[in-house]
């Protein structure tokens, strides 16, 4: 009989959390309805004190009228719709997870919020423009990487690009990668490994989504790579969406309506200075890189570099050569 109260109580439960909430209660007579089909004896008069056990024990069901019976619901749960619709649209627009995956870990993360939520969320028709990546180890090489940063184990895996006809080409002839694994990262829509090269002796990203192959080896990371593991905030700050160059530090002058963006590249917790009416200027860590030209140049001088010399030189001759560039192609379409 303990037995059977118990399997009661987990399905009168697991119902109203699965298909209730304050704007779906359940009635009494249909939720009696549902246990019978289950095989468990239930009546209005031990409904009521099946309830009552649930909320003393912590399990908060509530209750509304509809007409004149009474209904009951769950409403607490461990994620709001807001939070939930946050992670469905972070799966969305991630373009490391395939397309099947995306569908499948949607319909999980919307049955986090009950089934009627999940119907809204899930037959929403608004979907991102996201050319998804179609590698489908994506997960597999994750959880094995996490392995091997849990375990301070270094990992290896074959590295690809794809060639003009979209057929996989991997690096090196195929050679495998040694890598010592600090930490992953998500950025610009892609899931990257942060890993220390120990034939270069720095710390290199690759993307989790172009590996094959991965493997947790048996060697311990070297003491060489638990050094560099204080580095790697400052290494991402520096590298991502500016891709890997030469490390330099660059004083930047611009006026107040750029400030949004040194904000949005470097980070709010920069130091920015005003230097005149209009104009503030602010030192910061770079990557030398051409995503790093391009993201300046995009702002027509009005974000410029005024230090270290070489840098300012760099910059006027890459302006000059793409204004050469410019005319030689207006000539062109002149003649």
């Amino acid at each position: 009989m303990e037995n059977t109260n118990k399997i009661k109580l987990l399905k009168l439960f697991e119902f109203l959390q699965h298909n209730s909430d304050e704007a779906h209660p359940v009635t009494a007579k249909n939720i009696c309805k549902i246990l019978n089909k289950y095989g468990i004896l239930c009546d209005r008069r031990t409904l009521s004190k099946d309830i009552k056990t649930l909320n003393d024990f912590g399990y908060e069901v509530l209750s509304k009228m509809i007409g004149h019976e009474k209904a009951y619901y769950v409403e607490d749960r461990s994620f709001s719709v807001p939070e939930i619709k946050i992670l469905i649209d972070a799966v969305q627009s991630a373009a490391f997870i395939t397309n099947k995956k995306t569908e499948v870990l949607i319909d999980k993360i919307a049955a986090l919020g009950g089934k009627h939520c999940a119907e809204l969320l899930t037959n929403c028709d608004i979907r991102y423009n996201i050319k998804k990546h179609s590698n489908e180890q994506v997960y597999y090489n994750i959880d094995l990487l996490e392995k091997a940063m849990q375990s301070r184990k270094k990992a290896s895996f074959r590295y690809f690009d794809f060639d003009e006809n979209g057929e996989i080409e991997y690096r090196r002839n195929g050679q495998i990668y040694i890598c010592e694994p600090m930490e992953m990262k998500l950025d610009d829509d892609n899931y990257y490994l942060i890993s220390y090269d120990a034939s270069e002796k720095k710390l290199k990203t690759y993307r989790i989504d172009k590996m094959k192959q991965v493997c947790v080896l048996d060697d311990d990371i070297s003491n060489s790579a638990s050094a560099m593991r204080s580095d790697v905030d400052s290494y991402t700050a520096q590298s991502f969406r500016m891709y890997e160059g030469e490390s330099t530090t660059v004083t930047l002058v611009f006026d107040k309506q750029r400030m949004g963006a040194i904000y949005d590249k470097f980070g709010e917790d920069i130091k920015i200075n005003k230097v005149s009416e209009n104009k503030y200027i602010a030192t910061v860590k770079i990557q030398e890189s051409p995503p790093f030209w391009g993201w300046l140049f995009q702002f027509e001088g009005n974000i410029t570099i005024i230090y270290p010399d070489d840098m300012i030189e760099k910059s006027n001759a890459k302006i000059k050569k793409l204004s050469e560039k410019m005319n030689s192609k207006q000539e062109k379409e002149n003649a």
